[in-house]
């Protein structure tokens, strides 16, 4: 990430930074367990600091739409945990060694203890909120595991076939990436109004967030020397993973040329390959009809905070927006 990016990310922060400071220590305690190996683990996880974009979310979103309380801090802490589990889980599916910098828990303790451990965080991140009587949270969030859980098997589905058009791309991404966003913004509301008309517009906030984020990430897939996630380009087309630039140059190029890229492809696509598809994407409009479609649902983004009321904390919501859509690593 670049240093204005982090500087953007840094003024987005600015109106809950004495609530993402206290949340620090609420996360860490609720992560303990007197199991020695547990507890060792979990102090692990707790060094390996990422952006901390989803509970800065939630934040940000319950200050939008009414006052910081409890429920607040149990609603981040919950999908932060959630998050971390299905990290913990995608190392040992992906064989990854390193996670933020650090060995992944499977790199250090192996498969199986990253399994349980993955197990471990998701079933306490559900006992903070069955302890609280959270049960709106609980709700959002079991969907939402559901709808990530979904979305990567059909990727990998659709990955083996590589068939996939449009519509079944936003799906995937719907609930592999913009579930979570939606349910962090969902969960922030739901913490500081009981207006449903409100927590709707937030959800949607989220989802639309989601969408732009995972369709530029794809896009930077094509344009960046690396991604926002550290890949090298063309990683996506290694993998077999067909995303909107690509679908978009399929569609709009003769069989013949379809056929030829896929091949590429479904034979494992060399460092050559990769260079000769990206400008046959390029070539063919896939650029800018994904940069377009990420524009649609940044704006959608932004039409979802239109009624709320002019305050710092809308105002970062909005700014989220531009950082997402304007990101270029």
């Amino acid at each position: 990430m670049s240093l204005s990016a982090v500087k953007n990310l840094d003024v987005i922060k600015k109106p809950v930074n004495s609530e993402i400071k206290e949340f620090a220590g609420f996360f860490k305690n609720a992560m303990r367990s007197n199991v020695t190996l547990v507890d060792t683990i979990a102090r692990y996880i707790v060094k390996q600091k990422g952006k901390r974009i989803r509970p800065v979310l939630v934040f940000l979103c319950a200050k939008a739409c009414g006052t910081i309380n409890q429920s607040t801090f149990r609603g981040a802490t919950l999908v932060e945990i959630l998050h971390t589990a299905t990290l913990v889980h995608d190392d040992v599916v992906d064989d990854a060694d390193t996670r933020r910098g650090l060995a992944s828990i499977n790199a250090v303790w192996k498969n199986k203890i990253a399994v349980l451990m993955g197990d471990y965080l998701l079933s306490t991140g559900l006992m903070i909120s069955l302890n609280h009587d959270d049960v709106y949270f609980l709700k959002v969030t079991s969907d939402s595991v559901r709808r990530m859980s979904e979305g990567e098997i059909l990727q990998i589905q659709k990955s083996r076939e590589l068939n996939i058009d449009e519509e079944t791309y936003l799906k995937i991404i719907s609930n592999k990436t913009a579930s979570l966003l939606s349910t962090c913004s969902e969960i922030g509301a739901a913490s500081t109004t009981e207006d449903p008309a409100v927590r709707k517009l937030m959800k949607d906030y989220g989802e639309n967030v989601g969408m732009a984020f995972q369709i530029r990430d794809d896009i930077l897939d094509f344009t960046s020397r690396k991604s926002i996630l550290g890949k090298p380009i063309g990683g996506d087309m290694k993998e077999k993973k067909i995303t909107l630039p690509l679908i978009h140059a399929l569609q709009q190029s003769s069989k013949q040329e379809s056929r030829k890229v896929l091949k590429m492809i479904r034979s494992g696509a060399s460092n050559k390959d990769v260079e000769i598809i990206v400008d046959y994407v390029k070539q063919n409009g896939g650029i800018e009809y994904a940069e377009k479609r990420a524009r649609d649902y940044g704006n959608a983004a932004k039409e979802c905070l239109r009624t709320l009321p002019e305050t710092d904390a809308r105002q970062s919501l909005e700014m989220f927006i531009d950082f997402v859509m304007d990101r270029e690593k």
